[in-house]
């Protein structure tokens, strides 16, 4: 299944969650077993022969791409979430939002240090996300091989604020 028959999977929500926003649904997508399976398949095929160490997924969606990439790349996973929900010692980074401020974490690992990794979400908009997490993961000291996602919104310019290379199975 190649990224326009993917692209029947995916739902579009006009004015959600607000008027003005097209919403993109990947949950008739993820209740496909055959979708889901492509989906992942094309998120980690650019990466098979980059010597990616491990993948990393950003919550929430990221982590329902994020692991089986990991494992179709023979990798393990790790976890950019929230503030809050990681035990132990954090490397936080804070980004803007429209109205505001957001921030994400990772754990401190010294085994990232000099891994090569991948970063992977369900969809790419604005990048202000997917920017602070490439920033956490080079703080923490991994080379950000690409980002890779189910989805971009090339309208929104995300690709060239993450200041990583990307990939995007399927580009609106």
């Amino acid at each position: 299944m190649n990224a326009d028959a993917l692209r029947k999977w995916i739902r579009s929500v006009p004015d959600f969650p607000k008027p003005g926003i097209l919403f993109r649904d990947i949950t008739p997508l993820l209740q496909n077993p055959a979708a889901l399976n492509a989906s992942v398949g094309e998120i980690a095929a650019p990466f098979r022969e980059q010597g990616v160490e491990r993948v990393f997924g950003i919550e929430s969606r990221g982590f329902l791409f994020g692991a089986p990439v990991a494992l179709e790349l023979g990798t393990g996973f790790g976890l950019i979430r929230k503030p809050g929900k990681l035990p132990g010692p954090v490397h936080q980074q804070r980004y803007a939002l429209e109205y505001g401020e957001d921030a994400v974490e990772i754990q401190q690992d010294k085994e990232l240090e000099g891994q090569r990794v991948l970063l992977v979400d369900d969809l790419l908009a604005s990048g202000g996300t997917a920017a602070a997490a490439v920033a956490l993961l080079r703080q923490s000291g991994a080379e950000v091989v690409a980002c890779a996602f189910l989805i971009e919104l090339c309208k929104l310019e995300g690709r060239a604020r993450t200041g990583a290379p990307c990939h995007a199975v399927i580009r609106y």
